[in-house]
């Protein structure tokens, strides 16, 4: 399993901007009870949202950077950096709850039990790649993949 992953933060910066990026982090080993989640899919919220923009207004949004990493910036009104100084220069991870494949275990029993499977977990910072948990709130999809449709005449 590779060791790092992408994951989208979100940063207030003391200037009067707010600065989106992919961070590089560091997947951990699981402790016993935990799991490493590839994560698939993640819904975007309206607190998703609150979090990601903060109070930027978003027509002043610029990206910089390389391809590979990408950093959009915006500014954030001078009457509305009050509301955000408890943010400020704190790199915060996005995404309140998302689903994927469980690829690494911890060594106990719950947790290998779910090698393999498909999880949905709540609990933040799921705007990522990988994403560990304890075992016990990866809760199993009962989603199942629609059958694929066949080609050609439908019988009547």
């Amino acid at each position: 399993m590779q060791s790092t992953g992408l994951q989208l933060r979100s940063t207030v910066k003391k200037e009067g901007t707010l600065e989106l990026s992919l961070t590089s982090v560091t997947i951990p080993e699981p402790k016993p009870d935990e799991v490493v989640v590839r994560v698939e899919g993640s819904p975007i919220n309206p607190s998703d949202l609150g979090l990601m923009f903060g109070a930027a207004d978003l027509s002043t949004a610029k990206v910089s950077g390389a391809l590979d990493d990408p950093i959009v910036v915006a500014s954030i009104p001078p009457s509305a950096m009050k509301s955000m100084m408890g943010r400020v220069d704190q790199s915060l991870p996005v995404g309140n709850e998302g689903a994927g494949v469980v690829v690494h275990t911890g060594s106990a029993d719950q947790a290998r039990a779910l090698m393999g499977k498909t999880v949905a977990i709540l609990g933040g910072a799921m705007y990522a790649q990988f994403r560990s948990a304890p075992s016990r709130r990866a809760s199993v999809s009962s989603c199942r993949r629609a059958p694929r449709r066949r080609k050609g005449p439908r019988a009547s």
